[in-house]
């Protein structure tokens, strides 16, 4: 019996237990495929790259490589370990859809998600799925760095080392297959906190034999990812040196054992191992970079972060956000800081990565105390003041976030994450009025912006009134075509419908998030379920038989193989 189940009370933190109890949810199916994979994968990669006629591509076609991507991009949703937030997934789709468009494959379709897990890590699976830690965002010291990592994944992509992988399984069934991606979910779900439990540590050892002749790459895969993704970064105006710094960063973390949360050597080293050599390497690739396009930049890294860089010989830059002026060449109340403008950043990285701060905490209490931990350090800095204001008003303290973020944005009007974090401090503080207000303005300015209207929405049904509930419907409405494989759309409109008086829609959407989030048993009897419901008319049937008729191929696979829903077995 593991710690967790011990009857006397135990020291271990609830966190690390849940994170057990997650463990053995799926220690049973992936232990059994894991194995599988063991046992009939070809040897490790040969050090060198399949020539130019490999029949990698031949093997899975685009919409295959999607749909083992979007399986796998499900269960990480379904057992919890996926971050999402619509403003941090607008950051990290804007950040990846920019490096995307300047790879070796701009049409190749990517999708980017943040993982809540502190330890640092990122990884590229099949149909362009990219995943980055919590941890690894935390890290870095400047957005450039984060774009050098995922720039290294896209790279893994367009030039079909993840494909490449799968075909040396030698055209391997479906449960083969989903087993490479059932790893990246336990490997991201140990974290290093089962060493204590025999099974488990079996269940690891089983999935290290799996990552090393599946997921792990080359030296020379590695050294054409640098060299491509340096490239890319360069392509995309992002500081080419970025990867040769976070590389150099990894290394020392490693070397003073205090990697991660846990104080591991991190994940991410696991599987892309980092040299002297290959960190000289990466510094040569970025020099002839900068002679070839005419620069030599001069980079001044501030001690609490930020690298600012310029062409030597020339003056630096100065901007209206660093000395307080106005700019008339800006929209009125738009400021963009000096950091955001020497490199080619998105200029939200800070604000991101506080956010991701407060989200990847295990409690928001922890995360108050985590800034509290740093305040006593030193002033916190206008986007760690975000930061703690976001923490506070996740733990039930909207007066005393309202209030700093109302002088947060005093300094900064116009600024969209003060905005909406404000706005919703006053909504849960009761000025209805003020919050509403405030929303709607947002919305005027980009009605199509999802981080506003899903936020916008999200205030409206915590209000449980129908006329609530009927507006957050007209919010979320424009979104409805493009939102088709979004759970926190699906699961937001659902609650509004709800809300609003309109059962047979809301059942719909819950049904949908069901499916998304690795629950395709689940929504498929919810759906069943809906259909007999006296007030579903002609239409509403029609799309609730044609979903059904969708789903229910999944759910028979997923019988076939013996994996069944957890929830609906204990029935």
């Amino acid at each position: 019996m593991g710690p967790c189940h011990q009857t006397a009370p135990s020291t271990r933190p609830p966190h690390r237990c849940i994170e057990e109890f997650r463990l053995r949810r799926i220690a049973l199916l992936t232990a059994a495929i894991t194995l599988a994979v063991a046992a009939v994968c070809a040897p490790a990669q040969e050090s060198s790259l399949p020539d130019i006629g490999s029949s990698a591509g031949e093997l899975l076609n685009p919409a295959q490589q999607e749909e083992y991507g979007g399986m796998m991009l499900a269960q990480l949703r379904h057992y919890e370990y996926i971050l999402e937030d619509p403003l941090v997934d607008g950051w990290l789709d804007t950040l990846g859809t920019r490096l995307a468009a300047s790879s070796d494959r701009p049409r190749q379709p990517f999708t980017f998600f943040m993982l809540r897990q502190r330890q640092i890590n990122a990884f590229a699976t099949l149909g362009g799925y990219i995943g980055v830690n919590a941890g690894l965002v935390l890290a870095a010291e400047r957005e450039d760095e984060v774009a050098a990592v995922m720039a290294h994944e896209i790279a893994h992509v367009t030039q079909q080392h993840v494909l490449r992988g799968v075909e040396r399984a030698q055209r391997d069934q479906l449960p083969i297959l989903l087993a490479m991606l059932g790893a990246i979910v336990a490997a991201q779900a140990a974290g290093g906190n089962s060493s204590d439990d025999a099974s488990q540590a079996a269940l690891i050892g089983a999935m290290g034999i799996m990552q090393q002749r599946q997921i792990d790459y080359t030296r020379a895969n590695e050294s054409e990812a640098d060299r491509v993704g340096i490239q890319t970064l360069s392509r995309s105006q992002f500081d080419p040196m970025a990867m040769a710094d976070f590389f150099s960063t990894m290394q020392a973390r490693s070397r003073s054992n205090a990697a991660n949360w846990y104080g591991e050597t991190p994940d991410y080293l696991r599987t892309h191992p980092v040299t002297t050599t290959r960190i000289t390497e990466a510094k040569e690739r970025s020099a002839q970079i900068r002679r070839a396009n005419g620069t030599a930049e001069v980079c001044v890294r501030d001690p609490d972060g930020v690298a600012l860089c310029r062409t030597e010989g020339t003056p630096g830059p100065t901007f209206a956000g660093d000395s307080g002026a106005v700019n008339p060449l800006l929209p009125g109340g738009l400021q963009v800081t000096g950091a955001a403008l020497a490199r080619g950043g998105t200029g939200e990285f800070d604000y991101a990565r506080e956010r991701i701060r407060v989200l990847s905490a295990n409690t928001p209490a922890m995360a108050v105390q985590e800034y509290e931990r740093l305040q006593k350090a030193k002033p916190l800095k206008p986007a760690e003041q975000y930061g703690f204001a976001v923490a506070r008003l996740l733990a039930n303290q909207p007066a005393a976030a309202a209030k700093s973020l109302a002088s947060l944005l005093a300094e900064r009007p116009g600024d969209r994450w003060i905005g909406l974090a404000l706005a919703e401090a006053e909504s849960q503080s009761g000025r209805i009025d003020a919050a509403d207000a405030r929303f709607e303005a947002m919305l005027r300015e980009t009605p199509d912006n999802r981080a506003v209207a899903l936020t916008y929405a999200r205030a409206l049904t915590q209000r449980s009134s129908p006329a609530a509930g009927r507006r957050a419907q007209a919010v979320l409405r424009p979104l409805l075509g493009r939102s088709g494989d979004d759970p926190v759309f699906q699961r937001l409109f659902a609650r509004a419908c709800e809300v609003a008086g309109d059962p047979v829609r809301a059942g719909e959407a819950y049904a949908e998030a069901a499916y998304l989030s690795g629950r395709a048993e689940q929504a498929l009897v919810q759906l069943n379920t809906l259909r007999k419901r006296p007030e579903v008319d002609y239409y509403a049937r029609q799309r609730i038989e044609a979903r059904i008729a969708a789903i229910t191929p999944t759910v028979l696979e997923l019988k076939r193989q013996g994996i069944r829903d957890e929830d609906l077995r204990r029935r």
